[in-house]
């Protein structure tokens, strides 16, 4: 595919979920995730792309889910599957360690840190839109877990709310490759305008 190119002052990179639930040896989604993350080197490329931002002096957003807390879903009417499953297991459990950001992705002074979302989407019932809109972005670089869900919902939202979306398809994972490929070959292409390996993304944002 021909280069993306992108504007320094417009753009940030845009990191989902990087808990170690997800992504660390022990984490409780790990095992799940770990045949398609190592196939495709998904943290190891996150972390590639994460280092190029800053050294491209790139603006860093992160878009974390809510992490868990007893009493959170007892009184809810309509309980999504998704989160019903994070209900059972715990999953990113505030106040341990499965709940924390991996070490190698702690946000740095600087980076912004948006609200929590409780089911998908970045997004919804979040301040990551005006928090982008009032540092002047309008293009975002995504990476992060898991693809058929909250990366996909953030990019639809994104591309709802006017966004370009550079998605980096090696910097991402899911608990299949039918997931991967519903989301990244299947729907993700109706909304991102560049689908992008690491290498191509790297490569953009170094000649910055």
């Amino acid at each position: 595919m021909a280069k993306v190119t992108y504007d320094q002052e417009s753009t940030a990179l845009l990191v989902i979920d990087p808990y170690n639930d997800f992504i660390s040896e022990g984490g409780k989604l790990w095992d799940r995730v770990r045949d398609v993350a190592e196939a495709n080197n998904c943290v190891p490329h996150m972390l590639q792309v994460l280092n190029a931002a800053r050294e491209a002096e790139l603006r860093v957003f992160y878009a974390l889910h809510h992490r868990y807390r007893p009493g959170d879903y007892e009184t809810w009417k309509y309980i999504a599957p998704t989160q019903q499953a994070a209900w059972r297991r715990k999953t990113f459990e505030n106040g341990t360690w499965g709940g924390e950001i991996r070490r190698e992705f702690q946000p740095r002074p600087g980076d912004i840190v948006a609200l929590e979302h409780w089911c998908s989407s970045g997004f919804a019932n979040t301040d990551l839109d005006v928090q982008l809109k009032k540092h002047s972005i309008h293009e975002v670089i995504v990476i992060g877990l898991k693809a058929n869900t909250c990366i996909e919902s953030t990019i639809r939202f994104a591309a709802e709310l006017g966004y370009g979306v550079t998605m980096v398809k090696d910097a991402t994972a899911s608990y299949s490759d039918e997931e991967m490929h519903a989301a990244i070959d299947i729907n993700i292409p109706n909304y991102a305008d560049a689908i992008v390996t690491t290498n191509e993304v790297i490569g953009s944002i170094s000649s910055l």
